[in-house]
C-alpha cells in the first residue's frame, strides 16, 4: 500500500471517530486509499486483502465493515434479502444490480422520481428509501 493510501484511510478513521488499528487501516486503505468510490462485498475486501501484507481474516472483515456502518462510513445494500454489498459512497442514491455478473453500480439520481411514499405506521418514522433497480443484459 501506498503512503498515501494509508495517509487516506487513517484520516477517513479519524472522521469516522475510530481507532486506526493496523487491520482497520490495512482495509481502509483498501476501500478509501485511491479517493474513488467502490462497492463490494465483505468476501471481495477479504480477497483484496490477500494481495496486501496484512492479513485478515474473514470474520475480521465482517466485524470491521459492521464497525464502518455503525459510524457511517459506509451504507450497507441488501440484495435478495440475502446478500450484502457495501458502498463508500453514503449519500442517497439509487443503485444497479446486474444480474449476470452479481455487481453494483450508481443509477443516476437525477432520472429517479419518486411521487409518493406511503405513510409511516403510527410510532414510526421513514428513516431511509433504498432502491435497487435489477438489470438483465439484452
Amino acid at each position: 500500500m501506498t503512503p498515501q493510501a494509508l495517509e487516506r484511510g487513517t484520516e477517513w478513521l479519524k472522521n469516522g471517530g475510530l481507532r486506526p488499528t493496523r487491520q482497520r487501516l490495512a482495509l481502509a486503505a483498501l476501500l478509501v486509499g485511491d479517493g474513488q468510490d467502490r462497492h463490494f462485498t465483505a468476501e471481495s475486501l477479504f480477497e483484496a486483502t490477500s494481495e496486501t501484507k496484512e492479513k485478515v481474516s474473514l470474520a475480521t472483515v465482517y466485524n470491521t465493515l459492521k464497525a464502518f456502518c455503525d459510524v457511517g462510513l459506509i451504507r450497507e445494500i441488501t440484495v435478495d434479502g440475502s446478500k450484502s454489498y457495501f458502498d463508500t459512497r453514503i449519500d442517497d442514491h439509487p443503485h444497479f444490480f446486474w444480474e449476470d455478473s452479481g455487481s453494483l453500480s450508481d443509477a443516476p439520481a437525477e432520472d429517479l422520481k419518486i411521487a409518493q411514499l406511503p405513510d409511516a405506521p403510527e410510532g414510526a418514522e421513514i428513516a431511509k428509501v433504498d432502491v435497487v433497480i435489477r438489470l438483465r443484459r439484452t
